[in-house]
């Protein structure tokens, strides 16, 4: 079931295609297998790729010895560290300088060179005329190897004399008055950033009552199903094409060009359909890309590489796995005084975890004066930890609502009272200071107390509700430009090209925008994604913020052509332009009503009226919308015998400014949601103590499944965005995952009179905590 509960005042009605259930534009290729994935690409004389990976978390890399695999028939290249041109260039990595986005940070990570980080660390590769060919080869390579000790927890790695992962790494000191400081401290603490305001210690002196808890997450897969997969060719004239799966083909031209050593302009990136990526398939995140453009130089040969499952678990980037303490007091009335946290996040083995989201996200919801948090990036022997929905927040939100929930009980108050009573409005500061343009805060959390799923009776015994509500004020997906061209076909149609990769949806929404403002219907725009030739760069797909960010720029585009256009019905009528209107795809003589012609008739006496129309439109959004909000509220059921957790009945709360296609938004509600109940209750990378992976296959690592969720109701709360034309605030894809983990643990906690501050809560987990307090 889906709600969509609009504001009075919002102007729901007076758009013709904005906020419809239109057709999906890449629907029929996607439902008839014609749509081409990674994977799909085949070319003459095309070899196949496999890498060797390390099996060791900490090593350093005595010698390669590649002589068997080249000596097997059909091998016809074998690469190494050493054939990639980046290691030449730069010896070291400057890690002040770099963080985590710098290409030198991607080759290590791509291509062990020195020393091997982490177990799945690629090592070598081969291409063959066949993947078998290709996989006996890589493990033909013998690697001598000097075994290092290791660090694989968050606890390992911040304990006194802990093994560096990185001999020369440093931390970094974020957010201070220049930026950012070298400490110049030598430790396995990448980065450490801090957020202050008020006085934390009369906080708590004014709190009635203060709780505090330690809460802990594993790392867990993005969850996409498509592994990755890469084909290049390395042509004779020094141009290079790859074919991908990725969520930015302009990142993946940038990163890749200075990896091999040539110039952007020397390679052309095309997007495949990405089967998942949420995050997980962003930036410096694919090996596969500079490996196959190497060994096709050395080969001659276009070559395919496609990740088995268990390198898709070993050799990616999972999410990270994080450590937060929180301290939190509030006043006889109910109002938070004060908040202190502590948040430490899993990098793996380079930096740039999502703590910094984290550190400005998870008390976004709340008024709170008085704060004190503190972040640090922490590297381990483990897979590089990267983006995934929201990176960052769903493990702040988790330990901010435990918290929350446990205050309001021990003051008596109604967990939504609680929370309305400290809810952020327009005006009030984020956690960073900056004030809150208009949001919606407010009415979302009041949809969740009037919404009849809060006050339903719970049915039986051993259940428990849960509530859980979050705010996305700041993401990871930073402010990148955005390009659209907007051709005029003469039959009245228009094609649109953008270089924004579609991972949900966005070719047709981002196509709504266009024909709402050339007033034609969404099947008329054929939307296409370009490649990094003949699309206009365009930042990556991540923070769910196509919709909202190329989407200005095809208003930007369709916009122009509207001007365009009225300059050919001025020619058409011997007029001014600034005499022509154009109102629901018709353009009007202001000085005489009687001349009028559609925009389709207009189009067909473009070549009669001066040539075709072909326009560009340009955005650079300093980031999406504002801020958005998301809630939930589920029902469960634990087994007393066992901790066994059923979902009994889940309703989830997207506050997204303007819907622009409520299917997508339900669709993205839904999805995010089930991923988050994977997240509380089931999925983790599991090490063995060698730092291998106990759980790097499907059938091992636990997602839910429909049998696993029932439907999830959804509840669309509008409240426009003055500051876009239509009213979006975009990242409708990210919020709904927010809330998740905080709300299950909530209902847990609930219903077994357990506070659960550890995920995931497997059935073991929760009987840990139940016979603890027992």
């Amino acid at each position: 079931m889906t709600i969509t509960e609009t504001m009075e005042g919002s102007g729901a009605n007076q758009y013709k295609v904005i906020g419809t259930r239109a057709p999906r534009l890449d629907g029929l290729d996607k439902v008839t297998g014609s749509a081409k994935f990674g994977s799909d690409i085949s070319l003459p004389g095309m070899l196949h790729g496999k890498m060797l990976t390390s099996p060791h978390a900490h090593a350093r890399i005595l010698s390669i010895n590649t002589a068997k695999a080249e000596s097997i028939p059909g091998v016809k290249a074998v690469i190494t560290a050493s054939d990639f041109p980046i290691f030449e260039a730069q010896k070291d990595i400057d890690f002040f300088a770099e963080q985590f986005r710098g290409a030198r940070i991607m080759a290590e990570h791509f291509m062990a060179r020195e020393k091997v980080l982490y177990v799945g660390h690629p090592i070598a590769a081969v291409a063959a005329v066949d993947p078998h060919v290709a996989e006996e080869a890589a493990n033909l390579i013998e690697v001598e190897y000097e075994i290092l000790p290791a660090v694989l927890t968050i606890e390992d790695a911040l304990k006194d004399g802990a093994p560096l992962v990185h001999d020369k790494l440093t931390t970094v000191l974020r957010d201070r008055p220049n930026g950012k400081e070298d400490s110049g401290t030598r430790s396995n603490v990448a980065g450490h950033g801090q957020l202050r305001r008020g006085d934390i210690e009369r906080g708590f002196k004014e709190a009635e009552v203060i709780v505090e808890h330690e809460f802990s997450t594993q790392a867990v897969h993005p969850g996409y199903i498509e592994p990755f997969a890469s084909t290049a060719q390395w042509q004779r004239d020094g141009h290079v094409t790859i074919w991908t799966t990725t969520q930015g083909t302009f990142d993946v031209r940038e990163g890749t060009a200075s990896i091999v050593g040539i110039s952007e302009s020397m390679l052309k990136v095309i997007a495949m359909e990405c089967g998942g990526g949420f995050g997980g398939k962003g930036p410096n995140t694919n090996p596969l890309n500079p490996m196959a453009a190497i060994l096709s130089k050395k080969s001659g040969s276009p070559v395919k590489m496609v990740m088995s499952r268990k390198e898709t678990f070993e050799s990616t980037c999972p999410a990270a796995a994080t450590r937060i303490w929180i301290k939190m007091g509030a006043d006889k009335a109910g109002k938070i005084t004060a908040a202190h946290m502590s948040l430490a996040y899993q990098s793996g083995a380079f930096p740039g975890s999502p703590v910094g989201a984290g550190i400005q996200n998870g008390l976004a919801t709340y008024k709170v004066e008085n704060i004190e948090i503190d972040g640090y990036d922490v590297i381990t022997n483990t897979q590089k930890m990267q983006s995934y929905r929201a990176p960052g927040q769903p493990p702040a939100t988790f330990a901010v609502e435990g918290v929350v929930d446990e205050l309001a009980e021990k003051l008596g108050i109604d967990p939504m009272e609680f929370r309305l009573n400290n809810a952020v409005q327009e005006g009030d500061r984020m956690p960073t200071g900056i004030l809150y343009p208009t949001i919606a805060c407010v009415e979302l959390e009041e949809a969740m107390k009037n919404h009849p799923h809060y006050t339903a009776p719970l049915g039986g015994p051993n259940r428990g509700r849960g509530v859980s509500v979050a705010a996305r004020a700041i993401g990871g997906e930073g402010a990148t430009p955005h390009v659209a061209t907007i051709s005029v076909n003469s039959n009245g149609t228009i094609s649109l090209v953008t270089g924004s990769n579609d991972l949900s949806g966005t070719r047709t929404t981002v196509a709504m925008h266009a024909a709402e403002i050339l007033g034609i219907d969404v099947e008329d725009v054929m939307s296409i994604t370009g490649d990094t030739d003949s699309a206009g760069w365009s930042g990556v797909a991540n923070g769910s913020k196509i919709t909202y960010a190329t989407g200005l720029a095809a208003i930007s585009a369709a916009e122009e052509v509207k001007v365009q256009m009225k300059a050919r019905a001025a020619l058409l009528w011997e007029v001014q332009s600034e005499d022509v209107d154009f109102t629901e795809g018709t353009f009007v003589c202001s000085k005489n009503s009687e001349d009028s012609i559609s925009f389709q008739d207009l189009a067909s006496r473009l070549m009669r009226t001066g040539g075709p129309i072909t326009c560009t439109g340009y955005s650079f959004p300093t980031g999406p919308g504002g801020v958005l909000f998301g809630g939930n509220i589920v029902d469960v059921e634990v087994d007393p015998e066992t901790g066994k957790v059923e979902i009994l009945r889940y309703t989830t709360f997207t506050d997204v400014g303007r819907a622009v296609h409520p299917d997508f938004v339900e669709g993205q509600a839904q999805g995010s949601t089930a991923q988050g109940v994977g997240w509380a209750l089931n999925e983790e990378y599991f090490y063995r103590d060698d730092g291998s992976m106990a759980n790097s296959t499907l059938l091992d690592y636990r997602m839910p499944t429909s049998i696993d969720l029932p439907m999830i109701d959804t509840v669309i709360v509008e409240v426009p965005n003055p500051g876009h034309p239509f009213g979006l605030r975009g990242r409708a894809g990210e919020i709904p995952i927010v809330p998740v983990i905080g709300a299950v643990a909530n209902a847990i906690s609930n219903a077994t009179g357990v506070r659960m501050t550890k995920g995931p809560m497997t059935p073991g987990t929760i009987m840990e905590a139940i016979n603890k307090k027992s």
